[in-house]
């Protein structure tokens, strides 16, 4: 039988504990007046609170000109201790029925989730490298071999579009190695793509999913803004971009296969909103750390630092939301990484894969830790609260004409 996941308060919250704004989402079961559905929640001292009557998603919170204040005005509902919703959290994994107890989902919504790609000069070697390699992990040694012996470390410094980069481009066309990633590596142009539909993105404590036919795929811990619709940063969280390098190495035209597949994106714990404890300079300074721990005793461990990102997440958020892209209910985007494991996990060559039963977790001092265990994507619980089951439980437990959506 699976065993539960580790989690624990202490683990789960940032370093300095409920000091900041701290939101989330979390499945409420039915009371004798209320049916059961996803609630917005706030962690304060003395337990977690549904603040849904004052803002029933994450998507209307942020939105509101002063979210801070408003989550701080509202009284809410105390629906349990963080203790016992952790517990449960963790229990769901091993079959406990998730809709009988309340547990922690995804920090967001209605918003769509994107995210920016190469722009860490560490990760962008890695995506030309399965890209020389057509998305074979022993051919990618050879490749990467190549590739450094010529450029270096001189990506960590070059900025994007800058005369450096316009030198370095012109090199690598001359020697056959440009590559499209470069181009959004160092051009002026940020690779920024959908990762996962509108309410797809799990929370912590569940099970990720790989796509059954990948043999070589990682996870790629990451900083993850919360922006409105009208281009503000409102907040941050943690998210696991998983990504399967074999597949978007054969073709980048598969990407969405790569990136977006059942279980395939993790945000969370919660939503630490942007107030006198924390702001984008804190994500500018940010390192996010991961660990992968297999049933076979295998240990992975890296360290992602937001101060070697080629582009500030301001520019990466004005990329995002423009004139030409609006989104009306905000948006979550994913910064990168600058994580890309390249050590052997078992032959040697083979550099690192997943293995069913890892469990990841990624965790920052001012974000606290996601948690999550790896399966395929086929074995997971299947995604079924979609959109329209979102609305109509809305309506059922009387909140769509308390607050815009």
């Amino acid at each position: 039988m699976t065993s539960p996941l580790s989690l624990s308060v202490t683990d789960t919250l940032p370093s300095d504990g409920l000091s900041g704004t701290l939101v989330g989402r979390a499945w409420v079961p039915a009371t004798p007046s209320t049916p059961a559905g996803p609630a917005v929640v706030v962690l304060r001292a003395d337990g977690v609170f549904d603040i849904s009557d004052a803002a029933p998603t994450i998507s209307s919170l942020v939105e509101r000109e002063d979210p801070v204040a408003t989550v701080r005005a509202a009284s809410g509902r105390w629906i349990g201790t963080l203790d016992t919703i952790i517990a449960n959290t963790a229990a769901a994994t091993v079959g406990v029925a998730r809709t009988e107890h309340v547990h922690l989902l995804a920090p967001c919504d209605l918003q769509v989730i994107k995210a920016a790609g190469v722009t860490f000069a560490a990760s962008l070697l890695e995506r030309v490298i399965e890209e020389q390699a057509k998305g074979d992990p022993q051919g990618a040694v050879r490749v990467r071999e190549q590739i450094r012996a010529l450029v270096g470390d001189s990506l960590t410094s070059i900025r994007p579009d800058s005369a450096e980069a316009r030198e370095l481009k012109a090199l690598l066309i001359e020697q056959g190695l440009w590559s499209q990633y470069l181009e959004v590596g160092i051009g002026p142009d940020a690779e920024v793509f959908t990762k996962a539909p509108v309410l797809a993105a799990l929370g912590t404590g569940t099970e990720i999913g790989l796509h059954p036919n990948s043999v070589w795929n990682n996870p790629e811990p990451e900083i993850v803004l919360s922006i409105d619709s009208r281009g503000r940063v409102l907040g941050a969280t943690l998210g696991n971009d998983v990504n399967l390098r074999d597949f978007e190495g054969r073709s980048a035209l598969l990407l969405g296969k790569a990136k977006d597949n059942n279980g395939s994106c993790a945000i969370g714990p919660f939503l630490r909103l942007f107030d006198e404890t924390f702001s984008i300079d804190d994500v500018r300074r940010a390192t996010v750390d991961l660990r992968v721990e297999g049933s076979d005793g295998y240990v992975l461990r890296g360290t992602s630092s937001m101060d070697q990102i080629t582009r500030d997440p301001l520019d990466l958020v004005s990329q995002t939301l423009s004139s030409t892209h609006q989104y009306p209910d905000g948006a979550l985007l994913f910064l990168g990484t600058l994580f890309a494991p390249i050590e052997d996990r078992d032959a040697a060559g083979a550099g690192f894969t997943h293995k069913l039963g890892d469990i990841v977790k990624i965790s920052s001092w001012h974000l606290g830790t996601l948690v999550n265990r790896v399966n395929h994507s086929d074995r997971i619980e299947p995604w079924t609260f979609g959109v329209r089951a979102l609305m109509a439980n809305l309506a059922a437990r009387g909140l769509l004409g308390t607050a815009s959506l």
